[in-house]
Parts: structure tokens; sequence; C-alpha cells
């Protein structure tokens, strides 16, 4: 059973800089793709960030490129998602996921249907 367990939102200035959190447990990086997702209020899940450490492919939206970094601690068995240079509309229930399917097709997918397993989300708010 896939357990995913986000920490690390908060409030913070914009311009400002966060970390999230999410310990995985009971899919392995060699075989999921890990997501982050963000539901802001009165709005749909969009995408935010993806990787497969099976073979490194990466995908960001194009609203955090170049601010948001997607990445790993083995040892851990935790994903991060550095949050730099936020702004206001960056604020949001933040959620990680697991694709388990990933080495099936080898595509990272922006859509948040194909996600099998999603943590409880944690709330990011950004202040300007």
């Amino acid at each position: 059973q896939v357990q995913l367990v986000e920490s690390g939102g908060g409030l913070v200035q914009a311009g400002g800089s966060l970390r999230l959190s999410c310990v995985v447990s009971g899919c392995t990086f060699s075989s999921c793709a890990m997501g982050w997702f963000r539901q802001a209020p009165g709005k749909e899940r969009e995408f935010v960030a993806a990787k497969s450490w099976s073979d490194f492919r990466t995908s960001y939206a194009d609203s955090v490129k170049g601010r948001f970094t997607i990445s790993r601690d083995n040892a851990k068995n935790t994903v991060y998602l550095q949050m730099n240079s936020l702004k206001s509309e960056d604020t949001a229930v933040y959620y990680c996921a697991a694709d388990k399917d990933y080495g099936l097709r080898r595509v990272i997918l922006t859509s948040a249907a194909p996600y099998d397993y999603w943590g409880q989300g944690t709330q990011v708010t950004v202040s300007s």
C-alpha cells in the first residue's frame, strides 16, 4: 500500500522560499513517478512538477519553471519541492502524488487522473 505524507507548508511573504516534503512508502523511486499538484480555492487541481528517477524525465508547469525544483532523498524516501521567489498566485493546498504505472508508459503525465495515490495536502499561503 502506497502512503504519502506531506509537510512543510506555511505562511511566507512574496519573494520568499519554502520547501515541501513528501515521505513516500510502498512505492520505490525506480518504479514510480512522483508529482506535485496544487489546488487554490474555487479552482481545479493543477499540475506543478513531476519527475521519474528511473530515467530522470522531469516536467514543470510553465508558471513555476525556474522557481520550483523537484528532488529526492533516497535514504529518507522523501520527495521535495523547493519553491523560491514565491508569488501570491502560488497560494494553494499542495499535494504529493505517485504514478505507479509510470514504468508501463514512460511518459510524465501532467493531469491528475493517472496518479494513483495522493497525500493529504499541505497549505501554502504567500502574502503580498
